[in-house]
């Protein structure tokens, strides 16, 4: 079953100074953070706070390549997590066919954003997320977990480039 999410926030992880992406679920019942690269959490962040760049970036772009192509993106999918790494789909409406593409989730977020399609992410990569294990050694593993769990929603997305 897919749930449909919107990003709650975009901060620095405490630790390992990896940009997260924060979603979250309607009801606040769910949160999953998704560690994205910098270069791609900066696109997330220009769109958050509407900033306008004097020439298109590369989710621009993608954007504005589908649009010419009468195409419409229909939806974003967080589709899969193996090995810590999610997967997502983009799911594109063309000709009366829908298409899929893979992609990273932190570019279909980006381009969810420009296009104001919608973020889902499978119930299963909820249950099977555990955030708290990315860190990889146990006593940072728990600090993250105890910092995670203590999230101030204020707090969220302070992200700064």
């Amino acid at each position: 079953m897919q749930i449909e999410m919107s990003i709650k926030g975009l901060m620095v992880d405490p630790i390992t100074n990896t940009p997260i992406v924060i979603l979250r679920d309607k009801d606040g019942q769910r949160v999953l953070p998704i560690w994205v690269g910098i270069f791609e959490a900066n696109a997330i962040a220009l769109q958050i706070e509407n900033v306008t760049t004097p020439r298109p970036m590369t989710h621009d772009l993608l954007r504005n390549v589908i649009h010419d192509l009468n195409a419409s993106v229909q939806k974003i999918v967080v589709c899969d997590l193996q090995e810590n790494t999610f997967y997502a789909l983009i799911y594109l409406a063309m000709n009366g066919d829908t298409l899929t593409i893979d992609a990273r989730p932190s570019d279909a977020i980006a381009l969810a954003l420009r296009t104001r399609a919608p973020i889902f992410v499978e119930e299963s990569v909820i249950d099977n997320a555990k955030p708290f294990d990315v860190a990889g050694d146990k006593p940072d593993a728990e600090r993250l977990h105890k910092w995670l769990e203590s999230l101030d929603p204020d707090e969220l997305g302070k992200y700064k480039m």
